[in-house]
């Protein structure tokens, strides 16, 4: 028997989170783990639905203060635990995230410069000792993640920032990554390779959490 978990996915855009969290979902399936809820962050509630769409929008006489976007960031977060997350794990339900407050350590702390004592103070103050039960790190070159979301056909305000900044980016992830027991998966290979990979980490584990 394996008590239920909370997962989370990270990445730069284009390592290919959201596919991930799909089939994340499927290989539980597989080992008769049915009560699964996929969210992602920000969003998943009305009111972080709409903090996401107002982050990721582009105002055209007005540029968002770095800040202001952590903060939009945490604010989303919050109402998805609380509202969401917290809620599902009481009734036994495994939660997969796609995305936690990592990324707002890698997006916000390393690829805006925002102080990393006021996020790691910030982070402390709204959450708490909460904290994912695992967390799946693909790691893919920024440049081979540019190229992928390229081939959108709309690319939000983050998506079109430089090279630059995700290359610092995936620099916080890494160095932050490595602080936990966690999963670093190399997604620069093709969606096949690096699921199968995803496939024999994620099994690995689960037979640790055997109870």
């Amino acid at each position: 028997m394996i008590k239920n978990k909370f997962i989370v996915i990270e990445g730069i855009d284009g390592s290919g989170k959201t596919n991930a969290c799909i089939f994340i979902k499927k290989i539980l399936n597989k080992k008769n783990i049915k009560k699964i809820l996929l969210v992602r962050q920000p969003g998943s509630t009305h009111i972080a639905e709409s903090i996401r769409n107002l982050i990721k929008k582009k105002f055209y006489n007005e540029n968002m203060v770095k800040e202001t976007e952590l903060l939009l960031m945490y604010a989303a977060r919050v109402q998805l635990i609380e509202k969401v997350i917290k809620p599902a794990l009481k009734k036994g339900i495994w939660v997969i995230s796609d995305r936690h407050d990592l990324s707002s350590l890698a997006y916000q702390g390393g690829g805006l410069n925002v102080n990393k004592k006021f996020i790691n103070t910030l982070r402390k103050f709204l959450l708490g000792a909460f904290i994912p039960d695992l967390t799946i790190y693909l790691d893919v070159y920024p440049k081979i993640g540019l190229k992928r979301i390229y081939k959108r056909k709309v690319l939000d305000v983050i998506e079109t920032r430089s090279l630059d900044f995700f290359t610092r980016v995936r620099k916080s992830y890494l160095k932050n990554i490595k602080l936990h027991n966690n999963i670093i998966i190399n997604a620069n290979k093709n969606i096949n390779t690096v699921h199968e990979n995803i496939k024999h980490q994620l099994l690995k584990w689960l037979k640790n959490q055997i109870i």
